[in-house]
């Protein structure tokens, strides 16, 4: 099993939509060993990842409660985790409004 997936069964709150898509994200791009998503992959990627997520909403809304929350922290309720991704977020931003603004940039 990949170690990057956690469990999202018994979390408090509820595991979010965004915490069930990256999980499934994570499956598939471990089952089809895509280390990132290009043009050329990402329909059937998200096809996979849509109805993979799912699969898992209605597992998780079928199973009976755990009687233990899960042992480790999704990794999109990590401090750490979400200032990468703000970052991330905030220099594809930039790189876009450069393009945008027809300024030079590095690729």
């Amino acid at each position: 099993m990949c170690r990057n997936i956690t469990a999202l069964r018994g979390l408090e709150p509820p595991a979010t939509d965004e915490e069930v898509q990256a999980a499934a994200l994570q499956f598939v791009r471990k089952v089809a060993g895509i280390q990132s998503v290009s043009a050329a992959t990402r329909g059937p990627v998200d096809a996979a990842v849509a109805e993979i997520a799912a699969t898992v909403t209605r597992l998780l809304a079928e199973l009976p409660e755990r009687r233990q929350p899960p042992s480790t922290v999704p990794p999109l309720r990590r401090a750490e985790v979400r200032a990468r991704i703000a970052a991330r977020e905030a220099a594809e931003a930039a790189h876009e409004r450069a393009h945008e603004l027809g300024l030079f940039h590095e690729h």
